[in-house]
């Protein structure tokens, strides 16, 4: 039997570091601490990501690459031959998506927060935030515009302020007791892109 394959340093190192500040928030990262929870030798985190901004964006950059790692469609590259109209599209990623950050992505998520947090005192990390977030808010105005949306750009940062409203509710905020299932987070989204679109004008 062949034995499976270890990951790369920089994944290691990554995954560690997101474990951590889920578990102890930013406090308990350091790089002795993710060397200590990777299993690697000593020096091995500073190596790799000398100062705590260039961890800090390892791990946010892993993040992205965990939470995407499921849906082609949210690729750097675009769209592919996607199946599914653009406004079913939207709806149908976007419930799973969401779920999935909810359940088996929760700790990617509490990770994710309070780096969120964390770039609002650190101009580097905001700056690396904000271009990873850039392409969700570009498939978004993509597909509304293919839906029909008369301002795709605004339209898609208002679809974006109301999935980081979920989640942060269901995760940190008072509906943290409440994880919306998937059906009901397509029925919210339908109701929503109605309204941003127009539907019933």
């Amino acid at each position: 039997m062949t034995a499976p394959l270890t990951p790369p340093r920089p994944t290691l190192i990554a995954d560690a570091a997101i474990d951590l500040i889920a578990d102890a928030g930013l406090r308990g990262l350091t790089h002795r601490a993710v060397d200590d929870a990777s299993g690697l030798p000593a020096g091995s985190t500073s190596n790799l990501a000398r100062t705590r901004a260039a961890l800090l964006e390892l791990v946010l950059t892993r993040i992205v690459e965990r939470e995407t790692a499921d849906y082609p469609v949210l690729a750097e590259d675009g769209l592919p031959g996607a199946t599914l109209p653009p406004r079913d599209l939207l709806i149908e990623v976007g419930a799973e998506a969401l779920f999935q950050a909810l359940t088996s992505g929760r700790r990617l998520t509490l990770a994710r927060l309070e780096l969120a947090l964390e770039a609002t005192r650190r101009p580097e990390l905001r700056a690396v935030y904000d271009r990873l977030g850039a392409r969700f808010i570009r498939l978004a105005a993509d597909l509304l515009a293919a839906s029909g949306s008369t301002d795709p750009e605004a339209d898609a940062r208002r679809l974006i302020r109301w999935c980081d409203g979920v989640l942060f509710n269901a995760t940190a905020g008072s509906g943290h007791w409440h994880v919306p299932m998937p059906e009901e987070l397509r029925v919210d989204l339908d109701r929503y892109l109605a309204a941003l679109l127009d539907e019933e004008g």
